[in-house]
């Protein structure tokens, strides 16, 4: 399958829009001029983006949940306990399994069995199977706005419906929705489909109706340096702008060194804006999100406060426009709705106290920021020189050759050579680089980092580090040390 980074055209994307809208039939509900009319009668206050650029503006973190059931009653009475009990500021849609994989029929099965049952027998709301209408009933019943997040490979028909039904941000990107999340998947084929997806963002662009844009930052959640997720952050944000996305926030799963963290979140945006720039985007906003802790959790839930807490600090220092918030529950499965609203007033708070602060010049936060950079220019540069300036090819290419190698991730097209271990501090670095195109001084640099941490331990730089560090927040610390 070939594949470019080329906005498509209005006679490709019609043509293929016709077979996606065939896919399940809740897609003969969806009429385009309808649902432009219909989005621009939504409230400013609703809309997703515009108050994302306030708190940008502002200065502010904003702060969301991730939440979704199976039966459509339930999933608005379950996002209005949030805003009202949790004080979020934005609200989730999260969208079960089944949906993720276009297996609508199970999703179906999902919804009887629910209605049978009385609770949810899904991990999520079915988007597709409600179709645009009972979507439209809980964008409508809630009083801030609402973001579709999933974690799809071919979400072209959830766009259609999602966005007709009245959701104002739509989460996901042809790698990041596809390299954590999917064995076989081919990145042609989920590059294509969300160019499709970005280029129905496009058309809602031209026709006046701004739909928020959000890549998914953390991507496999476990000790993924900041260089690695914010490349694909950008790479995905410039494949957006092409096809026509305005309004685009970029993520990045905590860490757990907060200087780190921080320096993360100011790379990530001041290269996003660099990047966008460089190739003609400058009308395109960008905001940021911080994810707080997506590894493994405290089974205590007083700890579990611990680690949330931590998250929000560490998002509000860094000046995230918003935060994803966990759950005390979170190593225990699916959260009550109690439970949920807990850790997102005890995010608040974190996020009311520390407004007036800001750790982003902080001398050590500028210079790990460097660090940041520089790698990220090494891995971009190489994409871009892959592709001879095309980021979809060059994306493609750099996966086969693990200049892009996200650790941990289960999908057969990445190369699964770069390993991540934390430094004497909890910094995450490379233990092994793979191919990844980093210059000399930064091999060293790591390495060097690394060294530290086993002279304080006493012991050899291994995967043995690796393996402790996976596991030490579930036990209460940050670097996994040995016995």
């Amino acid at each position: 399958m070939e594949i470019s980074n080329k906005k498509l055209s209005t006679d490709a994307f019609f043509a293929e829009r016709k077979e996606v809208l065939g896919h399940w039939h809740t897609g003969k509900g969806v009429d385009f001029d309808e649902a432009v009319a219909y989005q621009r009668s939504i409230p400013r206050e609703k809309r997703f983006g515009l108050k994302l650029a306030q708190a940008a503006e502002q200065n502010v973190t904003l702060i969301q949940p991730r939440a979704g059931v199976a039966l459509y009653e339930e999933h608005i009475e379950l996002l209005r306990f949030l805003e009202s009990e949790g004080e979020a500021d934005l609200l989730p849609t999260t969208v079960d399994s089944y949906t993720r994989l276009n297996r609508y029929n199970e999703a179906e099965t999902g919804i009887e069995k629910s209605k049978e049952t009385g609770r949810s027998m899904l991990n999520g709301f079915p988007i597709v199977n409600y179709g645009v209408d009972i979507c439209r009933k809980v964008t409508s019943s809630l009083q801030n706005p609402v973001q579709v997040r999933h974690g799809t490979p071919d979400a072209r028909l959830l766009t259609e419906i999602s966005i007709a039904g009245g959701f104002t941000s739509y989460e996901g990107g042809g790698i990041s929705y596809n390299i954590p999340y999917s064995k076989n998947h081919s990145l042609e084929k989920t590059i294509a489909h969300w160019q499709y997806t970005d280029r129905l963002v496009g058309l809602y662009e031209e026709a006046g109706v701004s739909i928020n844009r959000e890549p998914f930052g953390p991507l496999t959640g476990t000790l993924i340096s900041p260089c690695i997720s914010n490349s694909v952050a950008i790479i995905e944000s410039l494949l957006a702008a092409t096809q026509g996305v305005k309004d685009i926030t970029v993520g990045y799963g905590q860490c757990g060194n907060l200087i780190q963290d921080v320096a993360a979140i100011r790379s990530l945006n001041i290269l996003t804006r660099e990047y966008l720039d460089k190739f003609g985007f400058n009308d395109v906003r960008v905001t940021t999100v911080f994810h707080q802790w997506m590894g493994g959790f405290p089974q205590d839930e007083a700890k579990a406060f611990g680690v949330i807490s931590w998250g929000a600090a560490a998002a509000v220092l860094a000046k995230a426009t918003k935060v994803i918030v966990k759950t005390p529950h979170e190593a225990m499965g699916v959260p009550t709705k109690e439970a949920n609203a807990a850790g997102l007033r005890a995010s608040k708070q974190l996020v009311s106290m520390l407004k007036d602060q800001d750790f982003r010049s902080i001398p050590a936060v500028v210079a790990e920021s460097e660090i940041i950079m520089k790698e990220m220019r090494c891995i971009l540069e190489k994409v871009e020189e892959l592709g001879k300036g095309d980021f979809a090819v060059g994306t493609v290419a750099a996966f086969e050759a693990g200049v892009l190698d996200v650790p941990f991730a289960p999908s057969r097209y990445n190369a699964g050579k770069v390993m991540p271990a934390r430094d004497n501090v909890g910094a995450v670095r490379f233990l092994e680089t793979g191919n990844m195109p980093f210059t000399q001084d930064l091999i060293d640099f790591h390495r060097q980092k690394l060294e530290e941490r086993a002279r304080y331990e006493k012991r050899a730089v291994s995967f043995q580090m690796v393996i402790d560090d996976v596991y030490a927040i579930g036990k209460g610390f940050l670097v996994g040390r040995p016995k």
